[in-house]
């Protein structure tokens, strides 16, 4: 394996602290933050970056639709199962997690407005329509809340990215919630 797995006594100096805090908090380190101790700097930042994330005006049950959406729309096998984890954690309903694991319409109107902008936001590099920007605010969605998707959207770009090219392995933590994006299968001549 090109990327490997460090652990708080074979990773690099700077990667060291976060990786402790993240055993500490955690339980465990999710191979996720092992693969991204060889780039203590990225490591870091995504900590940090998740902990803001936490401290935002949406609830626990919308970072987890902002985080499902993402790891959705870029194809994480790796994230979707431990969000599917932390989503029942926070209490989603299982209605719109499976929802948010099979890319079906959630069938809350207002998580549903923050799915959508969400996935257009990344559909179209942040060039979302007026129309879909206010369909997000007539969903009851402030300013600050469409910024703080921004910042939940930071999050994932920094951990789905890695898992694409480092081929990070799944955590026996949540194989039982392994997920592949569902698609139409071809049709046989």
């Amino acid at each position: 394996m090109r990327f490997p797995l460090h652990d708080e006594t074979t990773a690099p100096d700077a990667a060291r602290p976060a990786l402790e805090a993240t055993r500490k908090n955690f339980g465990m380190i999710p191979n996720l933050e092992r693969v991204m101790a060889s780039a203590p700097a990225l490591l870091q930042g995504y900590s940090q970056t998740w902990d803001l994330f936490d401290e935002t005006s949406l609830t626990p049950v919308e970072r987890q639709v902002v985080y499902l959406s993402a790891n959705y729309e870029n194809d994480c096998t790796y994230c979707v199962p431990w969000h599917s984890l932390l989503a029942r954690k926070a209490k989603m309903p299982e209605e719109i997690l499976e929802a948010l694991r099979s890319g079906a319409a959630l069938p809350d109107a207002r998580l549903e407005a923050l799915r959508g902008f969400t996935r257009s936001l990344i559909a179209n590099r942040g060039k979302i329509s007026r129309a879909e920007r206010q369909a997000f605010f007539d969903a009851g969605y402030s300013e600050a809340q469409a910024l703080e998707v921004v910042l939940g959207l930071a999050v994932k770009l920094m951990s789905n990215y890695t898992n694409s090219i480092a081929g990070t392995p799944l955590d026996e933590a949540v194989q039982k919630l392994a997920w592949k994006k569902p698609t139409v299968p071809m049709r046989a001549p």
